[in-house]
């Protein structure tokens, strides 16, 4: 694997819901509320897919769209 695939892999790395807060500078609760709102997709994996994470693309256009 080259350095290139590796950065490209990373970058592309799922977001949490605490990721998302940091990287809009509010708090988690308000990701929850625009998730619950359906206006930042999601993707649910683990177990019973319990786990929450957002696709850096879509946080892109939830950003985007909301500016």
């Amino acid at each position: 694997m080259t350095n290139d695939s590796k950065t490209s892999r990373k970058a592309e790395a799922l977001l949490t819901v605490r990721d998302v807060a940091e990287l809009d500078g509010c708090s988690q609760k308000t990701v929850r509320r625009a998730i619950d709102a359906g206006l930042l997709r999601i993707v649910r994996i683990g177990p019973g897919s319990r786990l929450v994470r957002v696709h850096p693309n879509d946080h892109a256009a939830y950003r985007n769209g909301y500016r």
